[in-house]
């Protein structure tokens, strides 16, 4: 190669991969999502008031009544990692409704003509509200540590049930952008989300083993992502929890459908023009 050819090569530090662009995007996306939340502190506040509910009342009253078996852990030990992914499912599956307000007021618009691929978009909503359900794992850490529950505080457990709570709750938060995306409105989006996320909660292990269900619902709970979800809690937030299939392949299972719905996601996210 002479020396004119290789200056007017273009050096492989002039421009981005596609790859390292495509993260660049998605965590500008997030950046700005979560910057909402100084805006309204209030909204995370009242989202951190119904795990508190599960745990001291529904907890402590089901645990005085022993009508659960769950095996070597108490009660409320076993409840515990259910209620941090319920209260991260639900106020993920919700999540979507910003995509709709974005797309009546405009802002939809001008996020699609920015150089962002409509995939980073949809990954940086998503890990967004994925951060943001933290605040609920903070909540009920303390309150479970409050009532005896017992945790595991070591860091690199803590840095576990952190990733699994980021990873849990941007699949949730993905699944409610494709709703949102699909119905195109507000109404019909919270009707089928409130008819989702009671379903979805159980129809999975948060608040009773699978071995007590039926048939039928065992082979719901099976392929439920919140089973894996709170599986995989379980294993790394308790003493003594252990996910039947193992940790690893429980966060596999998590990851795999956050890319299918991550997607599906930038297929059917709005159009310039729509």
């Amino acid at each position: 190669m002479t020396s004119a050819e290789r200056a007017a090569r273009p050096s492989a530090w002039a421009e981005p991969s596609t790859a390292s662009r495509f993260i660049w995007d998605a965590a500008t996306i997030t950046r700005a999502e979560l910057t909402k939340v100084r805006h309204d502190p209030v909204e995370m506040v009242s989202r951190a008031i119904q795990p508190l509910l599960w745990l001291v009342i529904f907890g402590q009253a089901i645990a005085a009544t022993r009508a659960i078996p769950t095996g070597s852990l108490s009660y409320l030990d076993y409840l515990a990692p259910g209620v941090l992914a319920q209260s991260a499912q639900f106020s993920a599956i919700f999540y979507g409704l910003a995509v709709i307000w974005e797309r009546d007021l405009g802002l939809a618009q001008k996020l699609l003509v920015t150089p962002a691929s409509r995939g980073s978009l949809v990954l940086g909503k998503a890990l967004a509200g994925g951060i943001r359900a933290l605040v609920q794992a903070a909540v009920v850490y303390v309150a479970a540590w409050a009532l005896g529950v017992h945790l595991r505080a070591d860091v690199p457990s803590l840095v576990e049930a952190a990733v699994v709570v980021i990873l849990g709750a941007s699949l949730f938060a993905t699944f409610s952008l494709v709703i949102a995306c699909l119905v195109r409105s507000r109404e019909r989006f919270m009707g089928i989300g409130q008819l989702l996320t009671m379903p979805l909660f159980f129809a999975s292990s948060a608040i009773y083993p699978i071995d007590l269900m039926p048939d039928w619902l065992r082979a719901i709970a099976g392929v439920n992502p919140l089973t894996f979800m709170v599986d995989a809690l379980r294993t790394v937030m308790v003493e003594g929890g252990a996910s039947p299939r193992g940790v690893s392949t429980d966060v596999a299972v998590l990851g795999i459908v956050l890319v299918l719905l991550v997607a599906l996601g930038a297929r059917v996210y709005p159009r310039l023009g729509e």
